[in-house]
């Protein structure tokens, strides 16, 4: 990992930075290939927006630009992070006279399995919920101990991703993942009014869908909505599209038929414009 706080080759921050103290802040992660930030204009308006609903000033642009630009290798496929928080402050709530702090840093590309997205992935059905929050609902905050208790529930190789609800048992999202069903060629995804993220490759897919002329719906959906789908999958910057194979009880037919189409064509068909 190589990264800068506030511009400065290191690796610690103020105990009473508040991104620490609170979880005062966000973040965004981003895919790199050969020194290449991938839809930077989306994780930028992203990371904008929330600075604008946490009442943060919005970075400089071309500053973290500049900074990712340092620390990238310049060869192949890295990861990089950034975070914005509010920065160092007096015990307390109240954010008067602060000045906010950013951290970029590049990892290595992470490992994944490749058969992932070709056989599919295993869900696990988590029983930590989500809390409703409108404020804070789609932002890539920095709170994000909801989704690591989900992910404690399972220790299994077997389970790639885990599918979580909200405190009304609506399905939202993966612990790190948007999630997406397929329904009598009808696609849907959940509404994120009240919880989860909007993520960049969610919006990737509603553009697609939209220029490909398959009706997308963002709705309630229930686990009852998952087991009878059709085709379900999974996304985020890093992964990709991942489709599902099982969720629960219900197995879901996924690769390519004998006659060269898909079981899972709307699936393939976002994996194929989804790179």
């Amino acid at each position: 990992m190589r990264s800068l706080v506030n511009g400065q080759a290191e690796e610690n921050i103020s105990i009473r930075d508040r991104g620490l103290q609170y979880g005062d802040g966000l973040f965004e992660t981003l895919a790199v290939e050969n020194g290449i930030v991938k839809n930077w204009e989306l994780h930028w308006a992203r990371l904008c927006a929330g600075c604008e609903r946490l009442f943060i000033p919005q970075p400089n642009e071309l500053q973290i630009l500049s900074e990712i630009e340092h620390l990238l290798a310049g060869i192949g496929k890295e990861l990089v992070k950034i975070i914005i928080t509010r920065g160092a402050g007096a015990r307390g709530y109240a954010f008067n006279e602060v000045s906010a702090s950013r951290i970029i840093s590049v990892y290595d590309w992470p490992a994944l399995e490749s058969e992932n997205k070709t056989t599919g992935i295993e869900l696990f059905l988590c029983q930590t919920r989500l809390a409703k929050q409108p404020l804070l609902a789609g932002i890539k905050h920095l709170n994000r101990l909801e989704n690591i208790m989900a992910r404690h529930e399972w220790q299994s190789s077997c389970y790639a991703e885990g599918i979580m609800q909200d405190s009304d048992g609506n399905v939202i999202e993966g612990t790190m993942s948007n999630v997406f069903l397929v329904r009598n060629g009808l696609l849907q995804t959940p509404d994120l009014s009240n919880s989860g993220v909007r993520g960049i490759t969610r919006q990737r897919i509603l553009d697609v869908s939209k220029q490909e002329g398959i009706t997308l719906q963002q709705t309630t959906l229930g686990l009852d909505d998952l087991f009878n789908a059709d085709e379900v999958f999974v996304c985020n910057t890093i992964i990709g599209i991942w489709p599902v194979k099982k969720a629960g009880e219900k197995q879901y037919l996924v690769g390519q038929k004998t006659d060269a189409t898909f079981y899972n064509p709307v699936t393939r068909l976002m994996q194929t414009k989804i790179i």
